[in-house]
């Protein structure tokens, strides 16, 4: 019992599918009668006796149009050849199936056999009174008019429906991502700063931290002014701290990559290449030996490569101090033939004594060599950093000239920057989508060339068979009774069963085992003036005319 409720509650939902709010079930249940109404109407006028049939197969055809449009569609087609009063219905099922139903081919393949039945059934009705060929020319203009443009404008209006909810949805998105951007920009802004607090701060301090370890070991000076030495170092260690905590809170709040140098909001290039000197000279008024090499012959740089060769050696340097105070430090930039190569040593730290006591215990947060390779990697370059064999440190970096922008370069700049991943331009401004007008209109041209040749065809079978179905006075007058069936046929136009039929329920009663045929008599001379109401009539028998008479018909 449950599998069967089950089936039956998806079947309902399939068939009525919701949301059903009150006002709705209202409305649909207020239309399905009215349609149903209408429908027995037409039959009434019809005459046809089937008005209950027909009001209820359209009642219920009404409420089953949105859960199965392409069924519905068919079924209104087929009684609707029948007779004309679901004609209204096979509107609205034209309408509904062109908006609702997405896939063209299950489209058109509802419309193809809606219009099979819809001329089968027409034409079994009708054929014995009418001849196919114009009952299937009319069907067709029928069905093309009253079906086929409806379903073009219905399926407009829902293609342009869903093109404006999702150019509606496009934009929220833009929306978002826009607020996304400026967030981004907040939070490169933040690393920037943190980035050069490190690098340039973070290297100056280390130099007075430096400075003031060498001068706690003068010999030279007095206990009071060891003392105040003493204080300047704790000062610039817990400097060094504060700075690392400041520094360590930008970093967790932002998740950015460091922007490109010379890119918009990017920090701009200090000092370069020809300002490692000058960093050198820092170092060595410091107490430290350093030592410079420059091997190859010296290129041009681009702007990022040689920002990014100085914070190497600034961030070496810093090291250096940091962890080795008092070593000497070697310095050395190679150009090679396509890559300049940074290269910064040091030895052991030598044993001093009171140079790392207390409050000048060595402070560091690891975002320095995180921040070099960054740097390299967003130029296509390279950083490693390790230990010697002679328990020394080793920083060597390599930058290619041009300065070539890796994955990471891809980090965001500014609002036009901004590339939605798997988005063509045309699609995120809508220049890749076609207007939905533009396929209706064509369907609906086509309809109407249709139209006007079926009308254009019509006009001119009607005037092919008034003339067919029409006979001269004079022409009457020369048949005699008695001459052969062949004879007499020959002489007599086709007919077209489609303008006498009226015909042959009145007139004077016919020969028995006669065949008969009827024709509209035209008093005068010309094909054009036949009266529906004179006619005449040939009736044969074994091959030979047996009667011929003229009559007004009632009809």
């Amino acid at each position: 019992m449950e599998t069967i409720a089950r089936a039956w509650s998806k079947a309902v939902l399939t068939a009525l599918p919701g949301p059903w709010p009150r006002r709705r079930v209202v409305g649909e249940a207020v239309l399905a009668v009215f349609m149903g109404v209408l429908a027995g109407l037409l039959e009434v006028i019809s005459r046809t006796g089937l008005e209950v049939p027909f009001g209820l197969a359209v009642a219920g055809l009404w409420v089953l149009r949105r859960g199965f449009p392409g069924t519905v569609l068919v079924l209104t087609g087929a009684i609707t050849g029948w007779s004309l009063g679901p004609l209204p219905m096979l509107v609205c099922a034209g309408w509904a199936a062109g908006a609702r139903i997405r896939r063209v081919w299950r489209l058109l393949g509802s419309f193809v056999l809606s219009y099979l039945l819809f001329s089968v059934t027409g034409t079994l009705k009708d054929g014995a009174s009418g001849a196919p060929k114009l009952i299937i020319g009319l069907s067709l203009g029928m069905f093309l008019v009253f079906v086929v443009l409806p379903a073009l404008y219905g399926r407009y209006r829902a293609q342009r429906r869903a093109l404006l909810d999702a150019l509606r949805e496009r934009n929220d998105q833009l929306v978002r991502e826009r607020v996304m951007v400026v967030h981004q920009a907040r939070l490169r802004e933040r690393h920037r700063i943190a980035q050069d607090m490190h690098d340039s701060l973070g290297h100056q301090l280390a130099l007075i931290s430096v400075h003031s370890g060498a001068l706690e070991v003068d010999r030279t000076l007095s206990d009071r002014q060891r003392e105040a030495v003493g204080v300047l170092r704790q000062a610039a260690v817990a400097a060094m701290r504060e700075l690392r905590e400041v520094v360590g809170v930008l970093h967790d709040e932002s998740t950015a990559l460091p922007p490109v140098a010379g890119a918009p909001g990017a920090a701009p290039v200090r000092g370069g290449v020809d300002g490692i000197a000058g960093l050198l000279e820092s170092s060595r008024a410091a107490g430290t030996q350093v030592a410079y090499s420059t091997e190859g012959e010296q290129r041009p740089l681009a702007a990022a490569v040689d920002n990014a060769a100085y914070r190497i050696v600034q961030e070496a340097l810093t090291n250096a101090h940091k962890h080795a105070p008092g070593a000497p430090i070697a310095v050395a930039l190679r150009y090679e033939p396509d890559a300049l190569v940074v290269e910064v040593t040091n030895p052991r730290a030598p044993e001093l004594v009171g140079a790392h006591t207390g409050a000048g215990a060595v402070v560091s947060g690891g975002q320095g060599l995180t921040g070099l390779r960054e740097r390299a990697r967003l130029v296509g370059g390279m950083v490693h950093a390790g230990a010697t064999p002679e328990e020394g440190f080793r920083l060597a970096a390599v930058l290619p000239y041009e300065g070539v922008e890796s994955d990471g370069a891809a980090a965001l700049v500014g609002e036009e920057d901004w590339v939605f991943e798997g988005l063509s331009p045309d699609e995120g401004t809508g220049g890749g989508r076609r207007s939905p007008a533009i396929g209706c209109a064509a369907g609906v041209g086509a309809v109407t060339l249709v139209v006007v040749g079926l009308l254009i065809w019509g006009v001119m079978a009607f005037v092919r068979g008034s003339s067919d179905s029409t006979v001269r006075q004079s022409l009457y007058d020369q048949v005699r009774v008695g001459e052969s069936k062949a004879e007499v046929m020959r002489r007599l136009p086709p007919g077209n069963d489609f303008f006498t039929s009226d015909f042959q329920k009145d007139g004077p009663a016919r020969p028995e085992g006669s065949h008969c045929r009827w024709y509209a008599l035209a008093n005068g001379d010309s094909d054009d003036s036949w009266s529906d109401s004179h006619v005449a009539r040939f009736c044969f028998k074994g091959g030979v005319l047996v009667d011929k008479v003229e009559y007004i018909s009632k009809n």
